[in-house]
C-alpha cells in the first residue's frame, strides 16, 4: 500500500470506474433538493392522526429511519422504528404512519412486509424510485414520493432521510427542521471541500484515517445522535470498502465490549477503534468516552475520535456521515477496489431469486 496514491488522481479514476467520488460530493446539494421535493409533497389531511411510525426498508434505503429516529428521539412524543425484514409488526393499525422506502422499489422484503400493510388501515406512504413498490401504491392510490436518481443506493441517503424528517414536521410530530437544513447544507459544503481528492494528505483528514484503518478491522461507536450514524459507517467500510467492519453504541458498549478487549491477544494490533462524537451528547456520556479511550490505551488498541460539524444535530449527523463515506471512500482506493458495486449482494439476489 502506498497512501501516496491517494494523492495521484489518475489512480482514483482507475480504481473508481463508476464514479463514487461524484455522488459523495453531491451530498449537500441533494439535501437541499431532497428538502425542497419532501416541501412540495402533499400529504392527505387525515395522516395527522398517527400515534407511531413505522419505516419499512433494508440496507441504504433503512438507514434514513435509522437516522430519523436517533435525531428526534428525544424530541418526539411518538415512537419511530426502522422495520428490517419480511414481517410486518404486528401492532401496525390505523393510527401508524407506514413509510415503505426502496430506492429501487423492488427489495423483496420490504415488498413483503408492505403487502401486509396493505390490508391494515396504517396511513400508508412509498419513497422509491419506481419499481415493484410503486405499482402497488399507486394501483391503491397510496402517496408515492418518487425520485430520480441515479446511484447506489446508498448514494441516495438524502432520498432516504431528509423526506422523512419533512413529512414527520408537516404532521407536527417534530419541530420545525427547516433552519438547520438551511445551515446543514453549507456545513457539508465545506467539509466536502477539506475531504476532495485535491487535498493532499497531510491536510486531508478522511485519507489519513484511511490510511489508518488499512489492513486493520474497524469497530466504530456512536451515541445519542452519533448511534446510527456508527451503523452508516460500518455499512459504508463493508459496502465501499469491501471491508470487515463492526459497530457498537454507548452505554451499552461499556457493560460488555470493553471487557473484550483483552483476548485474543494477538488480535490488538489488527483493531482500530473510531469514536463518533458530538459536543451536544450529554456530560456523562462525553464522559464514557474519555473512559473507554483510556482503555483501549490500555489494551494497545488504535483509536481515533471524530468529532460532528455544524451546531444543530442534522447538521453534526449529516458530517459525520460525509466524514466517513469520504474514509470508507479512500480505504476502497487503497485496497484497489472499485467502491460502487456489491458483487456479493448481486451474487445473493441471483440465487435467491433462483430458489423462487
Amino acid at each position: 500500500m502506498d497512501a501516496a496514491t491517494l494523492d495521484d488522481s489518475l489512480a482514483l479514476k482507475k480504481c473508481d470506474r463508476e464514479n463514487m467520488l461524484a455522488h459523495l460530493k453531491k451530498m449537500p446539494s441533494l439535501c437541499q433538493i431532497a428538502w425542497q421535493m419532501a416541501t412540495d409533497f402533499d400529504l392527505p389531511p387525515d395522516y395527522t392522526s398517527v400515534d407511531k411510525v413505522v419505516i419499512l426498508g433494508m440496507g441504504g434505503s433503512a438507514i434514513g429511519g435509522d437516522l430519523v429516529s436517533s435525531l428526534v428521539a428525544t424530541e418526539t412524543k411518538i415512537p419511530i422504528m426502522t422495520c428490517r425484514g419480511y414481517q410486518l409488526p404486528g401492532f401496525v393499525d390505523d393510527r401508524t404512519l407506514l413509510i415503505a422506502s426502496s430506492y429501487s422499489g423492488n427489495t423483496e422484503e420490504t415488498l413483503s412486509a408492505f403487502e401486509q400493510a396493505i390490508k391494515t388501515g396504517a396511513k400508508k406512504l412509498a419513497i422509491t424510485t419506481g419499481g415493484k413498490l410503486s405499482t402497488m401504491a399507486e394501483r391503491r392510490n397510496i402517496p408515492v414520493f418518487s425520485f430520480d436518481y441515479k446511484a447506489q443506493p446508498r448514494a441516495a441517503l438524502p432520498f432516504s432521510l431528509i423526506p422523512i424528517l419533512c413529512f414527520l414536521q408537516k404532521l407536527n410530530i417534530i419541530s420545525d427542521k427547516s433552519q438547520e437544513i438551511v445551515k446543514t447544507v453549507p456545513t457539508l459544503e465545506n467539509l466536502s471541500r477539506r475531504m476532495s481528492e485535491s487535498v493532499p494528505i497531510d491536510r486531508n483528514p478522511a485519507k489519513q484515517l484511511s490510511v489508518r484503518l488499512y489492513q486493520h478491522l474497524p469497530v466504530v461507536y456512536g451515541a445519542g445522535i452519533a448511534s446510527e450514524v456508527a451503523r452508516r459507517w460500518k455499512t459504508q467500510l463493508n459496502e465501499n470498502s469491501k471491508a470487515w467492519s463492526f459497530y457498537e453504541v454507548f452505554p451499552e458498549l461499556n457493560h460488555n465490549a470493553i471487557v473484550g478487549y483483552q483476548f485474543p491477544a494477538e488480535l490488538a494490533s489488527k483493531l482500530f477503534v473510531v469514536l463518533l462524537r458530538s459536543p451536544l451528547l450529554p456530560e456523562r456520556l462525553q464522559l464514557r468516552y474519555q473512559v473507554t479511550c483510556q482503555l483501549l490505551e490500555q489494551a494497545r488498541i488504535d483509536y481515533q475520535i471524530v468529532d460532528g460539524d455544524g451546531d444543530d444535530p442534522l447538521g453534526q449527523v449529516m458530517s459525520m456521515i460525509l466524514f466517513g463515506d469520504y474514509v470508507s471512500y479512500y480505504l476502497a482506493i487503497l485496497y484497489q477496489v472499485d467502491p460502487s458495486p456489491v458483487k456479493a449482494i448481486d451474487f445473493l439476489k441471483e440465487q435467491l431469486a433462483r430458489g423462487k
